[in-house]
Formats: C-alpha cells, sequence, structure tokens
C-alpha cells in the first residue's frame, strides 16, 4: 500500500535522481545570475543601445556547497563595479528555495508566482515579470524533459511505489496521488526512470504509467519490487 503522506523533498531523494537536482541547482543558479546581471547593465549580453549602463567582463569560478553536493558557478564580473549573487551570501537559504522550486515541477509544473518568490528569497528584487516567467518556463521544460526522456540500456532492477502529496489546485491545496520507478541499471547505477500524477491510484492510471515506460524504451527487467496491489 501507499503510504498516505510524504514530503516532496523526500520524495525526490527517494526517486534516486540528486544528480538532476544538482544539475538543476546548477542552471537555476546560473540562469538567476545571468538575468540579475542583465537588469545591472540594462541590456542582454551583447546588444547595443542608449540602454546600456554596464557590460560584461568575463567570469571568475566559485563553488556552490549544496544538500546536493558541491556545484560549480561561473560569477559574471563587469566592466564598472563588482558583482556577487546574494543566494552565496552567508546564512542565506536560498538553496532550500530554489530546491523546493525544482522539486515542485516534478509534481505540477511551476507558477510565476513560485518562482518570483523564490527570486525575492534570492535577495534578488529587480528582475522583471517576463524574466520570472521565462525563468518558470525553462525550468518546467527542463524538467519535463527529463521526465520523459527516452530509457536506454537495460534495467534489471525496477521499484516502483506510490505516495500522496500536498499540491495546490484552483486555489486549494489537495492531496494527489504520485507514482514513480527507479531502476537499477547492468552497471549498478540507479536513477529516477517515471514520475506520474493523479487523482488516485486507480488501476487505470497504473496502467498507462506502466505503458509509458515501455513506450519511453524500458527493457531488460528481471525484477520489480513494488508494495502497491494495484501493480501486482
Amino acid at each position: 500500500m501507499a503510504k498516505p503522506s510524504i514530503a516532496l523533498s523526500e520524495l525526490v531523494e527517494k526517486g534516486g535522481d540528486v544528480d538532476f537536482v544538482r544539475e538543476m541547482l546548477q542552471y537555476a543558479g546560473q540562469r538567476i545570475m545571468e538575468i540579475d546581471v542583465e537588469e545591472l547593465c540594462g541590456l542582454p549580453y551583447g546588444e547595443r543601445g542608449p540602454g546600456r549602463q554596464n557590460a560584461r567582463n568575463g567570469f571568475r569560478e566559485r563553488q556552490w556547497e549544496t544538500r546536493s553536493g558541491t556545484i560549480g558557478l561561473r560569477i559574471p564580473k563587469l566592466r564598472k563595479g563588482s558583482y556577487f549573487p546574494a543566494f552565496l551570501e552567508p546564512r542565506r537559504t536560498a538553496e532550500k528555495a530554489l530546491t523546493a522550486v525544482i522539486q515542485e515541477a516534478y509534481i505540477q509544473g511551476i507558477s510565476t508566482r513560485s518562482v518570483d518568490e523564490l527570486v525575492k528569497a534570492m535577495g534578488m528584487t529587480g528582475i522583471s515579470k517576463s524574466q520570472v516567467s521565462r525563468l518558470c518556463e525553462e525550468i518546467d521544460e527542463r524538467v519535463n524533459a527529463f521526465l520523459t526522456r527516452p530509457i536506454e540500456g537495460d534495467w534489471p532492477y525496477l521499484w516502483i511505489d506510490a505516495t500522496y502529496v500536498k499540491t495546490r489546485s484552483g486555489g486549494r491545496i489537495v492531496s494527489v496521488a504520485v507514482i514513480l520507478a527507479v531502476g537499477v541499471n547492468t552497471d549498478g547505477t540507479r536513477e529516477l526512470l517515471g514520475l506520474a500524477v493523479g487523482p488516485s491510484e486507480a488501476e487505470p492510471f497504473w496502467i498507462d504509467f506502466l505503458r509509458s515506460l515501455s513506450r519511453r524504451g524500458l527493457r531488460g527487467v528481471k525484477l520489480v519490487i513494488c508494495s502497491s496491489y494495484y501493480v501486482i
């Protein structure tokens, strides 16, 4: 049987996709810096015009220690003055806020409101609504690409389970079913292979999910470990 509820952070960690979360943290952190510097310069990188107030002058490398591991960032340098992203300041909880937004994208896609709150949590107030919307779309696109990617190689061991998480829908907080599949390939690598969200653990929901794994290329399964009776 599925657990009645679970924290979204635990679900993502349980899914075995820490590498992807780390990659998304790096991508989002880098993009937020790019957008922040674009605002400071007045124009996007490479564009010329009367609105330009400053210009880029290369990058400097910086390591960001997160709970998902060490992340390498390239901090933009400016020709006039200096730039240091506020989210790297000591004791700032920006990493937690950014991880929460990435986790939210797994379940329902993120809203511009979530990204706007994230930007404020990271100490950046000058980012426009259009840039917030663009960042929101970019994060969703990358997460969706990861969840629908082709499954390559043989995965002899497959662990599938379901849980329930709280999510916002139509202005209300509701409970939704989340099912996921974690595989181990012939090299011993553990990876999240699939994740789907539905109103309940009804049999058609499970069937569609398993068929989607097959369509994406899942093969070589020799042992399936499952704690939900809908799949047995």
